[in-house]
C-alpha cells in the first residue's frame, strides 16, 4: 500500500530560498527606483508646463493677449471679463498643481510669460530637487 502525504506544502528550505530570491531582486532593484522620484517629478513638472504653453498660446490666438498676473492660469479655465473670443469648453479643464502638491506661479507682462513650479520645497530658489522649474529652461 502506497502512503500518501496527508499535508501537502512546502518545507522550510523551500520557503527559505523563496524569501532569499526576493531578498536578492529587492537589493538589486531598489536602488534603481528609488531616488528616481524626484527626476519624475521635475519630468512631470515640465510636461504640465508645456501643456500650460499651449493652452497660452491658444488663448492669445482667440483673444489677442496673454491672462494677466493677476488674471493668472484661472483664466485658462473660467472666462475672464475681457476675453473676447473664449473658447466655449475653456483651454484647460482645471487649474493645474505642480508635482508636489503647489499651484504653479503665472507671470506675464502682457507679452511674455512665465509659468514657474517652485520644486520640492514649494520656495523660490534652491537646489537639486528643491530647484525652480520653468518654462525658460525647457
Amino acid at each position: 500500500m502506497q502512503r500518501l502525504r496527508a499535508h501537502a506544502g512546502f518545507t522550510l528550505i523551500e520557503i527559505m530560498v523563496v524569501v532569499f530570491i526576493l531578498g536578492l531582486l529587492v537589493t538589486l532593484v531598489a536602488p534603481k527606483i528609488i531616488g528616481r522620484t524626484d527626476e519624475a517629478r521635475r519630468t512631470k513638472a515640465l510636461a504640465d508646463i508645456k501643456g500650460i504653453e499651449e493652452a497660452l498660446h491658444l488663448f492669445k490666438l482667440d483673444n489677442g493677449f496673454y491672462p494677466t498676473t493677476d488674471q493668472g492660469l484661472q483664466a485658462l479655465v473660467t472666462r475672464p471679463s475681457n476675453a473676447r473670443n473664449y473658447s466655449p469648453d475653456g483651454y484647460l479643464e482645471k487649474v493645474p498643481v505642480d508635482p508636489w502638491g503647489n499651484p504653479y506661479a503665472y507671470f506675464c507682462d502682457g507679452q511674455n510669460y512665465i509659468i514657474k513650479s517652485y520644486g520640492g520645497d514649494g520656495q523660490e530658489g534652491g537646489e537639486g530637487k528643491n530647484a525652480d522649474i520653468d518654462n525658460r529652461a525647457t
